[in-house]
């Protein structure tokens, strides 16, 4: 009984000892680009547009869902949260499957996600498709191109 004991205590302690040697995991860049994609929906739920404008690059360009032009332009980007965030009071985003491809230091996030928000007190929902290009600055994946469109009814 002596030595397994000694026997359990020294394999503990190679256990620590290699696991001390390995390097640290971390989150790879799939990972990452999903976490900007939460954060972004994190800040496009707080209904102001100057905490949305610092996931998109400065040279960023949205098709928004609501848009019937594109946004070439902080400005013009400023302006789609701002009418958006009017038109859909209390907005919300909820991703559904996200297909994220890396390539370097540009990712592709295209998937679905669900608008909510509130309208003459009723909640409403908008389901939509996405497509996100991300280039890498630093740590952060900021997005420099969104399309979003309204999924659109099941053909008859």
């Amino acid at each position: 009984m002596l030595f397994s004991a000694k026997a359990a205590s020294a394999g503990s302690l190679l256990t620590v000892i290699v696991l001390s040697l390995a390097p640290a995991a971390s989150a790879g860049p799939k990972e990452d680009v999903a976490a900007a994609a939460a954060s972004w929906a994190s800040a496009l739920g707080t209904d102001d547009p100057e905490k949305v404008l610092p996931f998109y690059a400065n040279d960023a360009v949205l098709w928004g869902t609501l848009s019937p032009t594109v946004r070439a332009d902080r400005g013009a980007l400023g302006d789609y949260f701002v009418t958006a965030f009017k038109v859909l009071p209390g907005l919300k985003v909820s991703f559904g499957e996200q297909l994220i491809r890396v390539y370097g230091t540009t990712a592709v996030n295209t998937g679905y996600y669900t608008f909510s928000y509130v309208q003459n007190g009723e909640p409403k929902t908008l389901p939509a498709r996405y497509s996100f290009t991300y280039v890498q600055n630093g740590d952060r994946w900021l997005i420099v191109d969104h399309h979003s469109s309204a999924v659109p009814s099941a053909p008859k």
